[in-house]
């Protein structure tokens, strides 16, 4: 994963040196800054806006927890401090962890490795969301034809062209294939931009720069950079115009 960016809030300057030594061989941890109170700890977490923060609990004018809820964006966060009779009210905030003075480098590595997995955790969260539901026209796609690879924003693509078990994808000068079939793409794209003209097309709307009818109630259209002009088949052509008239 990337480094993780840190800042460490505690009022004693020795406990900000000693985790900065403790924590100097963690490669994934990057130390942005540190504060020395809670006031410049909220000034520091909302101009640099950290990953993560070390807070002490206990410090003089804002304790950590009040510094908390002054703060603009609240990072991932582990408790540092003396004291364990605030460990209860640190989970009751998602707390990443709640780490007693004076630290044991095990315990430090244990709380470190909770926000790798966490961030792991949301990652896959976002992935499924993004499967199960439908792509816009804003969505940036990766497609890896061959030894090529393209990651290109949706609505630069044209057409959809069936191929075998393959679709071909037209953007721009490109033609990559990939294996994905027809029906598939239908379920994953926008219908208010991506429409299914024929069995063999699937055609983006905000393309088409001329419609006809054409033959048995069907219609034709030409689409932005395709040479031909591909047909909306009768049953899809009863769709189009029920979908999109006025």
């Amino acid at each position: 994963m990337n480094t993780i960016k840190t800042i460490i809030i505690d009022d004693e300057r020795l406990a900000r040196e000693e985790l900065k030594s403790l924590l100097k061989e963690n490669l994934t941890i990057e130390i942005i800054d540190e504060a020395k109170n809670g006031k410049e700890g909220i000034e520091k977490c909302n101009k640099l806006k950290p990953d993560l923060i070390f807070l002490d609990v206990s410090m003089p004018e804002i304790n950590g927890f009040d510094m908390l809820k002054k703060l603009e964006e609240i990072p991932h966060v582990i408790f540092i401090t003396a004291y364990d009779e605030f460990a209860l009210k640190a989970f009751e905030i998602n707390a990443l962890d709640y780490i007693l003075k004076p630290i044991e480098t095990s315990r430090l590595e244990d709380a470190i490795g909770k926000i790798e997995k966490k961030d792991d955790f949301e990652s896959s969260i976002k992935s499924e969301e993004r499967q199960s539901r439908l792509l816009k026209s804003e969505d940036n796609i990766f497609i890896k034809d061959g030894e090529k690879c393209y990651f290109i924003p949706l609505s630069k693509v044209r057409t959809f062209e069936s191929d075998g078990n393959y679709v071909k994808v037209y953007f721009e000068d490109q033609r990559p294939l990939i294996l994905r079939s027809l029906n598939t793409l239908e379920e994953k794209l926008d219908p208010e931009v991506f429409f299914r003209a024929n069995r063999k097309y699937i055609i983006n709307t905000k393309k088409i720069t001329q419609i006809d009818n054409w033959f048995n109630g069907g219609l034709q259209v030409e689409i932005e950079g395709i040479k031909d002009k591909i047909e909306i088949s009768r049953r899809q052509s009863t769709k189009f115009k029920d979908y999109f008239s006025l």
